[in-house]
Parts: structure tokens; sequence; C-alpha cells
């Protein structure tokens, strides 16, 4: 009789257990899921907000280039504005470069932290 229980509470064990990881499972694919469509939603404002500023910057350089060409040749003013923007894009780039290789994957963070707490209940209880 007491085997029966035994092998009753190990059944009972697995299928809870089986049910705790299907759980934690299906959190860490909803968080997944909520921190891309935050992520979506912020990038596409990102890239409006990218577009407004190129125009308006566009129509600096026009202003900037304009400005020379009253003491400069039309050619010269052109090259100096073209310099200054290689200068500026390189500094952008070799930041932007550095910045993604620090960049840590996404991670389901809570729901890690849930299955370790689940890990750490099921040892406690496996030891009493």
């Amino acid at each position: 009789m007491a085997d029966e229980s035994t092998a009753n509470l190990v059944k009972q064990a697995s299928e809870q257990l089986s049910h705790l990881v299907r759980a934690e499972l299906r959190l860490a694919a909803t968080e997944l899921k909520d921190k891309a469509r935050r992520g979506g939603t912020g990038g596409g404002l990102l890239a409006g907000a990218g577009l407004l500023a190129l125009y308006a910057f566009a129509a600096l350089l026009v202003a900037a280039g304009a400005a020379l060409a009253l003491v400069l040749p039309v050619w010269a003013a052109a090259v100096i504005v073209a310099v200054v923007l290689l200068l500026g894009a390189g500094v952008l780039g070799l930041t932007g470069r550095k910045r993604l290789a620090e960049a840590v994957p996404p991670v389901p963070e809570e729901a890690l932290h849930s299955v370790a707490e689940d890990v750490a209940e099921i040892k406690e209880r496996a030891h009493r």
C-alpha cells in the first residue's frame, strides 16, 4: 500500500512538474511578445522622428552652404559641408558600432527568475 501511494506521489509530482514547465514557457513567450511589441512601437516612433530630423538637417545644410557661398566659391562651400558631414558620419558610425557590441541579447528575465525560484522550491521540498 505504501508503494502505491509513493507511486501515486511520484506520478503527481511528475504531472505537476510538467504543468509547471509548460506554464513557465508560456510566461517566457508572453514576456518576449510584450517586449517585442513595445520595441516595435518605439522603433516606429523613432523612425518617424529620425525622418523629420533628417529633413530639418537637410534644410540646415542648404542654409550653411548658402552662407558659405557668400564668402567662398559655391564648390568650396559644398566641399566644406560634405567634409563636415563625413566626419560626423564617421563619429556616429564608430559610436554605434561600440554600443551594439556592448548590447546584451534580450532575455525573459521574469521567467528565468521564476524558474530559478521553482527549482529552489522543488529542491527544498525534495530534501524534506
